[in-house]
């Protein structure tokens, strides 16, 4: 008959369904039931029943798209909806209507929407268990100081004083568990210790780690569980009755600016906290310490976020192009993946060369999907190896898949990887590293790293043997080309990427002098992300390693600190720039452009203006927007700016700063906007002066400083005018100007348009005001027929005269 293929979302439940199942049917792992996940694998040719990790479906559905020799797929705890078991169910879905109609998929899952899940399977029939349940306490106990594990220790004591049974506390990190369990062997007593047993369980612990934290505690000794959610579904903690929830789980949270993933502290959803308080009551009446309130009880979201509409999607979407899918919708998703996210991926495996441009699958992306490992680390192995830096790249994948093999006890870390690569090295040589002040090492890790690098050597095929880690900088640019850094400045600690991202150190460590680095872990904060791991990198390598990625172009910029034409060639990869060098030869136009933005920058009032041309200014745009002249052209600053290219361009000549404009004839620029016949108009119709019956040409006024006045200004001393009745104007007699009429001290005296009037009615009391501040100054009773003056008495110049030549 056919196979049984069983989907397990974690590693830890896969091997414990095995056990369990194999258990049952009296017989060990191998045989009838089997499992398989990446890096391990327990089958031999008579196993029936499959357990399997996420991807090894995915490989097996691209290898097989019919499952030929499978009858049955179960997704087993699907609620917990991670993005491979979302993909492999579309795949799934796809080959049993195409290629596979006896197929079968079955679903289970312990809270989720079933009915959606039923739609999305052509309304495929529903089996519900209630299944086998003991009765939960439940006791909420908010934490008084907001000390999460403070909370969690004083419920652990509570639980071992009052409460049967063993303890199993939820916490959302490896990090958290470990700090618990110092928490509470350093509270409790000799005797309590040597009957209660403190167990960690989380994801990379070892097989036999975990096992130890499933099984059974001795007869009259108790244990305390302290767990990741990885205990959340699947497995059946033997002896549990009380469980202390800290309502936090940790999911991964994909940042697109800064082409990420991290892990995010969260609150848990209601489904997840049921699922967590159901573990104490699988084999006996429990209790569940919940530590937050009631209140908070009643906000928390009721699933929890599908990983497809958070995630990473570069690895989904390669697959999908490799099944032969280049859209999203050509799948059945219970959650469609985000198309912002689909296309970013796309872009990310086009840089890689895993897509060609009309959106192909290439053959280095086919090898890339059959490595089982994230695309960039793939790729990097892959071409690694061509440069002959193959176990180099293995060793650097392998790295940056496991938590850091370093502790640091200080406060400052450091964060070049190639402290790491050395570590690694030696105890690949030695199995050990010299003792190091201030830092722990942790073997375990580095075991699995090194059995991880061997395995990807093997598997892609890698026989260069080159392990210099001056190189991990150019090598780790290979999976990460957006993050290449280079510093700001010799001063600051921050860095922007080729990505426009800016990163930055925490501390002064061995890298943070350096130019130019490759930023591999951040911890994606938004403006300076911090970063945790970086390699060394330099100029020459980042020219040589992207030469066909390298932009070079010519620049034409304004500068605003020189206030000039700044000409160069610039070459730049990414949002960094490489060179800036000067231009000696830059295109005269575009430098005139580029000039002509920076005259509109600085304002109009950086050209070259002399008083009279802006009076000649003044006068034109009196005469079109106070006179009516509406065929003259429209020279306020506003117009004269947008149209600069037009009128002062051709004027310009070599000039390339604001010192230089200084060359410029503005006048005749100003001028030929206008005809010959519109320069008469303006002369005669708009006069700069008038003269007055004195005989002097006083200048007349067409602006003042807060615009366009609506009628031009006379300032003119009273004496000047009289034996004239008519207002001067202007624009054919048809606008009177403002006569602003001065005393001999040149303050006005009078403000009018109408003269005659002043004279008839008003002239009298300014008389009597004036002869009692100038008496020396001739003030005639009858205005209009005295004679003007610009002196204090009519002749009193020729009488001067006079005196000194006798």
């Amino acid at each position: 008959g056919r196979e049984i293929i069983m989907l397990e979302p974690r590693r830890l439940a896969a091997r414990a369904s095995a056990l369990y199942m194999a258990q049952m049917m009296g017989e060990s792992v191998g045989r009838t039931v089997g499992y398989q996940m990446r890096m391990e694998r327990r089958m031999g040719p008579s196993t029936r029943i499959k357990i399997i990790t996420q991807g090894i479906l995915t490989r097996m559905l691209q290898s097989d798209p019919a499952l030929e020799n499978v009858g049955l797929v179960i997704f087993d705890e699907f609620h917990e909806r991670h993005i491979q078991s979302d993909f492999g169910l579309g795949l799934c879905l796809e080959s049993a209507e195409v290629l596979r109609d006896d197929l079968r998929i079955l679903i289970m899952s312990a809270t989720m929407d079933m009915d959606a899940l039923s739609a999305l399977m052509d309304n495929a029939p529903m089996i519900t268990s209630q299944g086998r349940s003991y009765p939960v306490t439940t006791t909420f106990l908010p934490p008084e100081e907001g000390d999460i594990l403070k909370a969690c220790a004083g419920a652990v004591k509570r639980a071992l004083n009052q409460d049967p049974g063993d303890i199993l506390v939820f916490l959302p990190g490896a990090a958290e568990i470990r700090r618990l369990a110092r928490m509470l062997a350093d509270s409790m007593g000799q005797e309590t210790v040597e009957s209660v047993k403190v167990m960690p369980l989380y994801g990379n612990l070892s097989p036999g780690e975990q096992a130890a934290a499933i099984a059974p505690s001795l007869p009259g000794r108790r244990k305390i569980v302290i767990a990741t959610s990885i205990a959340e579904t699947s497995l059946t903690i033997e002896g549990v009755r009380v469980v202390v929830d800290s309502g936090l789980m940790r999911v991964p949270r994909f940042f697109p600016g800064m082409g990420m993933s991290r892990l995010e502290t969260i609150p848990v959803s209601k489904a997840s906290a049921d699922q967590r308080r159901g573990r104490a009551g699988r084999t006996q009446p429990g209790v569940c310490y919940r530590l937050w309130s009631r209140h908070v009880h009643k906000g928390l979201v009721p699933f929890n976020r599908p990983e497809i509409l958070s995630a990473d999607l570069t690895g989904v979407v390669l697959e999908l192009f490799l099944w032969g899918a280049s859209d999203p919708g050509d799948l059945k998703w219970l959650d469609p993946p985000p198309r912002a996210e689909f296309s970013r991926a796309g872009n990310l495996l086009l840089q890689l060369g895993a897509l060609d441009k009309e959106g192909r699958i290439t053959d280095h992306g086919r090898k890339i999907a059959s490595s089982g490992i994230h695309p960039r680390l793939a790729h990097m192995i892959l071409m690694g190896e061509r440069q002959g830096r193959g176990l180099l790249a293995c060793r650097l994948a392998s790295l940056l898949s496991e938590r850091d093999i370093i502790f640091f006890e200080a406060r400052e870390r450091d964060p070049d990887v190639r402290l790491r690569l050395d570590i690694l090295e030696a105890f690949s040589r030695n199995g050990s590293y010299p003792q190091t002040r201030g830092i722990r090492i942790n073997k375990k890790v580095i075991h699995t790293i090194l059995k991880t690098s061997a395995k990807l050597q093997r598997d892609l095929g890698v026989t260069s043997s080159s392990l210099d880690a001056h190189q991990a900088g150019s090598v780790l640019a290979l999976a990460y080309p957006e993050r290449v850094a280079k510093k700001r400045n010799s001063r600051e600690l921050t860095y922007v990427t080729a990505g426009g991202s800016g990163i930055c150190f925490r501390d002064h460590n061995a890298l943070s002098s350096l130019t130019y680095i490759v930023a591999v872990h951040l911890d994606a904060k938004p403006g300076n992300a911090g970063i945790f791991l970086a390699a060394a990198y330099s100029g020459e390598e980042l020219e040589q390693d992207f030469r066909h990625q390298l932009h070079v172009r010519e620049q034409v910029v304004w500068d605003n600190k020189t206030g000039s034409v700044r000409a160069s060639v610039v070459t730049s990869y990414g949002k960094l720039l490489l060179r800036d060098v000067p231009d000696p030869r830059p295109d005269p136009e575009t430098v005139k452009k580029v000039l002509i933005q920076g005259i509109r920058r600085k304002g109009l009032g950086v050209l070259p203006w002399t008083r009279e041309l802006r009076n000649f200014q003044h006068r034109a745009l009196f005469l079109k927007k106070r006179a009516g002249f509406q065929d003259l052209p429209d020279l306020s600053d506003t117009a004269l700016s947008e149209s600069l290219g037009e009128w002062l361009a051709p004027f310009l000549g070599n000039v390339r700063s604001a010192e230089g404009l200084k060359q410029v004839d503005l006048s005749s620029a100003l001028k030929a906007l206008l005809t010959w016949e519109q320069q008469q108009i303006i002369k005669k119709q708009a006069p700069t002066h008038v003269t007055v019956p004195s005989g002097s040409r006083v200048p007349l006024k067409y602006a003042d400083d807060k615009g366009m006045l609506e009628f031009p200004v006379l300032a003119v001393r009273l004496q000047e005018m009289f034996g004239l009745t008519r207002t001067p104007a202007v624009a054919g007699n048809k606008i009177p100007v403002t006569l602003h009429l001065l005393s001999p001290a040149g303050r006005p005296v009078q403000i009018t348009r109408d003269l005659e009037n002043f004279w008839k009615h008003t002239y009298r009391d300014v008389k009597k005001d004036l002869m009692g501040r100038y008496p020396r100054h001739y003030w005639p009773n009858d205005p209009l027929t005295a004679v003007p003056t610009n002196r204090a008495k009519p002749g009193a110049q020729s009488a001067k005269k006079s005196r000194r030549c006798s």
